[in-house]
């Protein structure tokens, strides 16, 4: 069996790696020296693909999001499915997917809460991507007469900020009530009669 530093060094094998690492370490501990040690590598080979701790930490982050941004885009794509109805999906699974990452990892979880303190491109860009998403699902429905927003981009915004509680990573202890999905369920009702003609 090969080890580890004969397979080619990818950046995909690289954030694979860093992930761990990130788990292992948590995002403030972590280096690029633990990195590399874990690939069996000079860490001078990862700076190659990643010019820095900081842009090796922001991939891991995008790849990370990114996996959101694919489920959620399902969603908002699905064709033939009423507009109210998606948006009530889109949110819902928006909150799952935030709710599983902040249980299930973690310790990525807080390297993006990390970089939203940084004010971070890669946050930024994501969220930009969900709140085109919402975009274009408000559009549909105004389209179909199922929606009425004078102003879509402004209303995709506007429903965004309303349901931050329910994704927004400094409200993560709150998910744990045991009231939150009644609580969720309630303002999605009223954002999604607000919208309705």
């Amino acid at each position: 069996m090969p080890s580890a530093a004969a397979e080619p060094l990818t950046p995909e094998r690289i954030l694979e790696t860093t992930e761990e690492v990130l788990r292992r370490f948590g995002p403030t501990k972590a280096t690029v020296v633990d990195v590399a040690r874990a690939l069996g590598v000079s860490h001078g080979s990862v700076y190659r693909h990643f010019p820095s701790k900081a842009a090796l930490r922001e991939a891991v982050t995008d790849r990370w999001l990114a996996k959101s941004v694919v489920m959620l885009e399902k969603i908002a794509s699905a064709p033939g499915e009423p507009a109210p109805s998606k948006l009530e999906a889109w949110l819902e699974a928006l909150f799952e997917a935030k709710r599983h990452k902040a249980g299930d990892d973690p310790e990525l979880f807080a390297t993006y809460t990390v970089l939203l303190g940084e004010n971070s491109g890669v946050v930024d860009a994501h969220l930009g991507e969900l709140i085109d998403q919402l975009t274009r699902i408000i559009a549909e429905g105004v389209a179909a007469g199922t929606l009425v927003a004078p102003d879509v981009p402004g209303a995709a915004r506007a429903v965004f900020d309303a349901t931050g509680r329910f994704h927004d990573p400094q409200y993560v202890a709150d998910w744990l009530s045991p009231t939150i999905l009644t609580e969720f369920e309630a303002v999605t009702a009223l954002l999604i009669r607000g919208l309705r003609p």
